[in-house]
């Protein structure tokens, strides 16, 4: 399962984030094939949001066929082949580390201190 993290100052709509969030979940491997999401009134309980919010996003997951809604069992994760395109996922990427480095630049943090923090967090991971 993913932690969905929502950015209200970001300019993207709540959904379409919820959205991005589960297929770069499926990308990255987080989310699998048959894996189930919080019901609708879960997931949007816990984001502080509305349920037509998480209800539009899922929506048009299942339209992509991305998702999958069982009546009485839940919703769940459907075809995982190819959710995000390459230059889709590179895309995303270099938009993630310009907001980043923006942030930790203006707080003055060298190029070489950014790197090393991130090195950190990767060997974490690792263990």
């Amino acid at each position: 399962m993913i932690t969905f993290l929502l950015d209200y100052s970001a300019g993207v709509p709540i959904y379409r984030q919820i959205i991005d969030q589960i297929r770069f979940g499926i990308a990255s491997g987080q989310l699998k094939m048959g894996e189930q999401l919080p019901t609708v009134r879960a997931l949007a309980v816990e984001l502080k949001v509305n349920l037509n919010t998480v209800s539009k996003a899922y929506k048009e997951l299942e339209i992509k066929n991305i998702l999958e809604t069982q009546q009485g069992t839940g919703t769940f994760i459907g075809k995982t082949e190819q959710v995000v395109l390459d230059k889709e996922r590179e895309d995303k990427l270099k938009e993630v580390c310009q907001q980043f480095s923006s942030i930790a630049f203006n707080y003055g943090f060298s190029l070489d201190e950014i790197v090393r923090e991130l090195k950190k967090i990767e060997n974490f991971k690792k263990e």
